[in-house]
């Protein structure tokens, strides 16, 4: 029997959703131990990590083609997803991870996890009643937190790469039972019918595309700031620690930066109920654009400095990632509200893609020293979408007329 209370729905949701994304981050807490044991290449290594991602953007591209966030119940394809991602997950216990099979499970796992994330947002935001904005913000907030844990699991060590990927299946077997549970909120509307050109709307309806375009300029800084915030306070801190303590220092430095974005997405959603949804991307853009361009002249520094602005930059970075998805829930025709956010996160994990892989060629190019700096360009832009959104008639829709 589903649970009729809002507390008792959106608890379990955000529970759901961590336990099945758990998925996305079993691979980064075991790639350093696959590595060294089986010595895969780098290539190899960049396959495992992608493959994921890829998967991701071609199963949210699919998901809104069909419009299946809208169209199936949220719960059975939520449910149905966590289980198919589940099994790609521990069929990786049986293949040799120097083959081909590793990276082709990795995409399966993508695709499956397109049914769990921005279904999972649809379900918090058939809740909402003026508190959009907190509702999706406790559900990022928790994913970061998750997305955190392999920083927190290489620092500790000694742990078999096999444990956390049997783990993330269990937990995800766990989400697709007790999904069912939830409760789907009064805010939801009827059923559309089958309209692949719907997916367009995101581009064609001005409101629509002005958030889209700051949630772009928020994803080409945050994934790779993730991706790579860690080898860069290795580097750094290798130049003024001890050599023995330099690596756990680091570990240690990342995984609370990227933790720190859980309490600024929580934070970020009550403040954005009531001051306003462009407001608060406005000045969260502002502030991790700064720390992109700046940091880099903290390299090589005063740790205490770097691990600062480290944390400012982790709060700041993900203080806005919920508003961008709320204020497609808020803007969007109520019966697309899934295909919606299903579109979004495709368009902004395609762009990920390609900011990852730039980093180390920047590094190259440039040095640590600035190699971040270009990422500050994502927010810039961001704030320029958010602040026309801001002006436009239709933003009187975003958080109760508090734009």
């Amino acid at each position: 029997m589903a649970m009729s209370t809002k507390l008792a729905s959106v608890a379990l949701i955000a529970f759901c959703q961590v336990a099945a994304l758990g998925l996305w981050f079993s691979a980064s807490a075991v790639l350093p131990a696959l590595a060294a044991q089986y010595r895969l290449t780098g290539f190899a290594q960049a396959a495992l990590t992608s493959g994921v991602q890829a998967g991701f953007v071609a199963g949210c591209l699919a998901s809104a083609y069909f419009g299946l966030p809208d169209r199936v119940d949220p719960r059975r394809l939520f449910a149905g997803c966590a289980l198919a991602g589940a099994v790609a997950n521990a069929l990786l216990l049986a293949a040799d991870p120097a083959s081909a099979w590793p990276p082709l499970l990795r995409f399966v796992t993508g695709i499956a996890l397109a049914g769990v994330y921005p279904v999972g947002m649809k379900l918090a935001s058939t809740w909402a009643k003026g508190d959009m904005g907190l509702m999706v913000g406790i559900l990022v907030g928790a994913l970061t937190l998750g997305s955190a844990v392999p920083h927190l699991v290489n620092a500790l060590g000694g742990v078999d790469w096999r444990i956390p990927v049997a783990v993330a299946s269990a937990t995800a077997l766990a989400a697709a039972a007790l999904i069912g549970f939830a409760g789907v909120g009064p805010n939801v509307g009827r059923v559309p019918p089958f309209d692949p050109k719907a997916v367009l709307a995101a581009w064609r309806d001005v409101p629509l595309r002005l958030a889209n375009l700051g949630y772009l300029g928020h994803m080409w800084e945050l994934y790779a700031m993730w991706a790579w915030i860690g080898v860069f306070l290795t580097a750094s801190f290798a130049l003024t620690m001890p050599a023995d303590a330099a690596p756990l220092m680091a570990k240690l430095t990342a995984f609370a930066t990227i933790a720190a974005g859980g309490v600024g997405a929580v934070a970020a959603g009550l403040l954005a109920d009531r001051l306003g949804r462009t407001a608060v991307t406005i000045a969260a853009m502002t502030v991790s654009g700064t720390c992109a361009a700046t940091i880099g002249f903290l390299y090589g520094g005063d740790p205490g400095w770097l691990v600062a602005v480290c944390i400012v930059w982790g709060i700041s970075i993900v203080a806005d990632s919920a508003q961008f998805s709320a204020s497609i829930a808020e803007l969007a025709d109520r019966s697309r509200v899934g295909t919606m956010l299903t579109v979004q996160t495709a368009l902004g994990f395609t762009l990920t893609l390609a900011t990852i892989h730039a980093m180390p060629h920047l590094v190259d190019a440039v040095g640590w020293r600035y190699a971040f700096a270009p990422l500050a360009v994502g927010p810039a832009l961001g704030v320029f979408a958010m602040a026309r959104l801001r002006a436009h008639p239709e933003s009187v829709r975003l958080a109760s007329g508090r734009r």
